[in-house]
């Protein structure tokens, strides 16, 4: 994959969120304390931020060109988006859910991900009676069910206790090479982020302080 974020600048509260990256690798973290920007990063990635400066492309298909005042709508960018909070809609079953915004041209098949998720027992039950591990669950299949080119992951881990996070982890270890859709994760988790990326990102107040390999970085 290649996402190049040039020229990348957004003012938040406390401060100007400024990028210019270049990525290839397949399993990339975005690394750093909380409010350092992650994820309004992700977000503007996403398309729903606008950006005061930008030009954004994936695999060579633009995203955003503010000097051409271009902005790429979010239903056209393919992009499978795990918020950080619980985002299913409260008043529809699981199986409801995940067929909600499935494109008709999808590719991946609806049970190959079901059953790669281990939640077939699941479609039938209403979504306020799932357990936060089996929400997270529902909310990563419905993203790879939207048939993304790009999968966002916004700390799909937090507030799981460390059975469930390892259980999710194992599955988001091995994603890439079930459906070899690339991923941005977000964590200020360092185990996490040993366990998932090949690069890692360093992110404070809105600027990238390091990048390269976890085990170093993250010693």
């Amino acid at each position: 994959m290649k996402l190049a974020i040039r020229h990348l600048s957004l003012r938040l509260q406390q401060f100007t969120l400024g990028i210019d990256v270049d990525l290839q690798h397949a399993r990339t973290v975005i690394f750093g304390p909380s409010g350092a920007g992650k994820t309004s990063l992700l977000e503007t990635i996403a398309g729903l931020r606008k950006p005061d400066t930008a030009n954004i492309s994936f695999n060579g298909q633009l995203f955003d060109d503010t000097g051409r005042n271009y902005s790429l709508p979010v239903r056209l960018r393919r992009l499978g988006y795990v918020p950080q909070y619980d985002s299913l809609f409260p008043h529809l079953s699981v199986h409801r859910n995940l067929l909600y915004g499935r494109p008709k041209d999808h590719t991946l098949e609806f049970h190959h991900i079901i059953d790669f998720l281990e939640i077939g027992h699941l479609l039938d039950r209403h979504v306020r009676l799932l357990s936060r591990g089996e929400n997270q669950r529902v909310v990563i299949a419905r993203a790879l069910l939207s048939a993304p080119q790009l999968l966002l992951l916004d700390e799909p881990l937090t507030s799981l206790d460390a059975k469930l996070k390892n259980a999710i982890l194992q599955q988001l270890q091995a994603l890439h090479r079930e459906f070899g859709i690339p991923m941005l994760f977000v964590t200020h988790d360092v185990a996490e982020a040993n366990a998932i990326c090949e690069e890692v990102l360093l992110l404070q107040a809105g600027t990238i302080i390091g990048r390269g390999d976890p085990a170093k970085l993250l010693a």
